[in-house]
């Protein structure tokens, strides 16, 4: 009987639970935190648009390098822009067209918006296009890498450029060709409005909250991640 009782003071006892102090927000701390954290969406809501969509032209840029895959409605605010600025070329980047080339003359998007310049009256030696490689991924940074050798190549002695692109993309290719070109060309941005959605709500929209979220995302993991994507 002994041995047995000291087999049972010999044997661990198991704890699955224990009691702890904890700390916790009061009353007043819960109002204030969600309050908190209602004026940080809103404010963010408000603001990230703006924040992608960035508009910070050189006033002297010698160039306007135009993406090639923006909608044509883009393409004519592109026209304004180079029409009232002190720009001498249009440049326009882009990859290959994965739909239609077997029936068409231009084989990338560069091309094409080129030709669409031209067809809108601009003359042809203002505008060059830069075709870009064809790539699976990272296509925004090769676009600027392209241009990069492209310039690298020719007899331009630029100082500075706009780059022109849609909406809330072009805060990653500002970044992108910033990232490329710097500091011996200085770069500046500027964001044509897209027709696809109210940019001043676009969170009443599907497409709007679509654009914003990838974009935002693209631009986080381009900015933190890897900046080649």
């Amino acid at each position: 009987m002994q041995a047995k009782n000291r087999r049972r003071k010999n044997f661990p006892k198991i704890k699955l639970i224990k009691r702890q102090e904890m700390w916790t927000l009061t009353a007043q701390g819960w109002a204030i935190a969600i309050a908190l954290i209602a004026y940080l969406i809103f404010f963010v809501i408000t603001h990230v648009h703006s924040f992608l969509a960035v508009t910070s032209p050189i006033k002297s840029a010698e160039v306007l390098v135009v993406e090639g895959w923006l909608p044509d409605y883009a393409i004519q605010q592109a026209l304004t822009e180079f029409k009232n600025g002190s720009y001498n070329l249009v440049i326009t980047t882009g990859g290959s067209i994965e739909k239609g080339n077997y029936l068409s003359e231009y084989k990338s998007f560069a091309e094409v918006s080129a030709a669409t310049f031209e067809k809108l009256g601009l003359e042809s030696e203002k505008v060059v296009a830069v075709p870009t490689p064809n790539v699976i991924k990272d296509r925004s940074y090769a676009s600027a890498a392209e241009f990069d050798r492209w310039l690298s190549h020719s007899n331009l002695k630029l100082k500075s450029i706009n780059v022109f692109s849609l909406d809330v993309h072009t805060r990653r290719s500002w970044f992108l060709f910033r990232k490329i070109l710097t500091p011996q060309v200085q770069v500046g941005a500027i964001a044509a409005r897209t027709h696809d959605y109210d940019p001043n709500k676009w969170w009443v929209s599907s497409q709007g909250v679509r654009t914003i979220l990838d974009e935002g995302i693209a631009y986080i993991y381009a900015r933190f991640l890897n900046w080649k994507a």
